[in-house]
Order: structure tokens, then sequence, then C-alpha cells
């Protein structure tokens, strides 16, 4: 069985999606219909733009979703999922690949998620950390031994956890994972906590965007972050997608399930291919490949 996956925000780089834009009708029409709907072209951005522009979140995240979803929409019936995922923003570029949401809609709600998330980054001075070699349930014990916020937000694979919090927060886990056998508790440059509790400010706007947007049954399983299990219920995966801000990514256990449900074969669609190495990792006999 084949999976089509989807990365998150981190797999940016300059010059994405150029080669779709001029070398495909669709893919051409799809990226003006979306620098119309943002009203920006953030087409430029992400073909000529600086790093640092392509790095603002409200930049970041439509970027990505657009690479993703269009290359998706130009593979034609070769797009032919047993099951999707996607990683964090990533979930968003499946639904919107497996039919559950409009490219219009999903594009609409990434962009007021990005700019919701950018906002919540601003109230709080918040950051996160990869935490290397060092079990799940040891990451879990110290994030809630420490008095600040602090949490697991992605599980990527066996032996690396990010967690997420104030910067106080994660400066005082950091230490105590090291101390506890960790081989590397290393802070990321990012703009805030995402998947923490710090996100709920943007929880709430989000939520009342995707409540208000047409979801429909996806021609395929969507395997969703927050409890990495299989679903096709429209309601049950807009829940999901709410709760998915303030809670960790649980990319480890979706490909655990997808294996277990049958799966053999992983495709990354969009710029990178972070989501290749953690399937090899998680486990080594899914063949994967991908397209960006």
């Amino acid at each position: 069985m084949k999976a089509f996956v989807f990365p998150g925000q981190g797999a940016q780089f300059v010059g994405m999606g150029k080669d779709l834009y001029e070398q495909n009708a669709l893919a051409h029409d799809m990226f003006e219909k979306a620098n119309e709907i943002l009203g920006f072209r953030i087409t430029d951005i992400m073909f000529s733009g600086t790093e640092d522009e392509l790095k603002q979140t409200k930049v970041t995240q439509p970027a990505i979703f657009l690479h993703s979803v269009i290359l998706a929409k130009t593979l034609g019936d070769d797009f032919n999922p047993d099951m999707v995922a996607g990683h964090s923003l990533g979930e968003f570029s499946a639904l919107v690949a497996a039919g559950a949401l409009s490219f219009e809609d999903g594009l609409k709600l990434v962009a007021t998620r990005a700019m919701a998330m950018q906002k919540a980054c601003e109230v709080t001075p918040s950051t996160m950390a990869a935490v290397l070699a060092l079990p799940n349930e040891k990451v879990e014990e110290i994030c809630a031994s420490i008095d600040d916020i602090v949490a697991p937000a992605n599980y990527n694979c066996p032996g690396q956890v990010v967690i997420s919090g104030t910067v106080t927060g994660v400066d005082a886990a950091c230490p105590k994972m090291l101390e506890a056998g960790a081989k590397r508790a290393l802070k990321l440059k990012v703009g805030g906590a995402f998947h923490s509790p710090l996100m709920q400010p943007a929880h709430d706007e989000l939520a009342n965007a995707i409540n208000a947007a047409d979801f429909h049954t996806p021609v395929c399983p969507v395997y969703q972050n927050v409890d990495a299990l299989p679903h096709t219920d429209p309601t049950e995966i807009k829940n999901n997608l709410i709760a998915q801000l303030t809670a960790p990514v649980k990319w480890t256990q979706i490909i655990q399930n997808m294996v277990k449900d049958g799966l053999t074969e992983v495709v990354e669609l969009g710029p990178g291919a972070v989501l290749q190495g953690l399937v090899r990792k998680i486990d080594s006999s899914v063949a994967t490949s991908g397209k960006q």
C-alpha cells in the first residue's frame, strides 16, 4: 500500500516550485490563483526572495502548502494514495490533496493559521529544542518536572523528540535531558513554541476559521497528527485539525500505524526530503521516494 506524505515548516528553500510554475500550465494557474487569494505575490518570494523573507511564518506556511498541493494536483492519475498524512502544516496539504478541503479553503486556512501563530509567538518569548537519543517517556517525565511551560511537540522518529515551551522552560529542560543521557538537546531557530499550550490564542482564532470551512470525505484515510489514527469522517477531521495546534505531532506513531495497516511505500510531495529520512528511521522496510 502506498502513502503520500507532506512536509511541514522548515522544509522551505529559495527557488521552491519555480520549475513547476514555468513548466506546467496547471501549476502556473494555481500559483497565480494563490497570489490573488493571499493578496501578495508569494511566488516572487518563493522563486527569488531572500532566505529571511521566506522564513517568515506568514510566508513559509503558505509556500510549503502551495508547493506540496500543486505537485499533487499536477500528478493527475499518478496521485493514487491508499493513505495520506502530513507533518504539522503538512496535514493541511494532505487534506487538500485527498479532497477533504478545496484548494482555496485550504490556502485560506493555512494563511489564517500562519498569521495567528505569528501573533501568538509575539505574546510570550518561547522556543523549541530537539532532544536526541532519549526515550519518549523520559522526555515526557522531564518536561512534566519543569516548573514552567514545556512539553513534547514532535515525536519525529525513535530517539528524536522536539520539545516546545517558554524560553525559560526549554532552557531549564535541556540540561536535565543531557543529564538523563540525551546525546543532544539543541535549541532550534524557530519563531516560537509551536504545538504547545502557548499556541492557545492561535488555536482559538484558527478554530473559528476551520469551523466555517466546508470539509468533505477524503478519497482515502488521512492519518492525523493528534491521535496518529486514520480518519475519513469530516467532523472528526475538523475536530482533530483544531486540536492539532496545541497538541504534539505524533509522526512516529503515524508511520507505525500505517505499517500495521499495510504500508509498503511512501512518496513525499513538497520541498526537501526530511520525511523520507524520518520514515526510514521509523521502519526501514518501507520504500521511500519524493518529488519536489
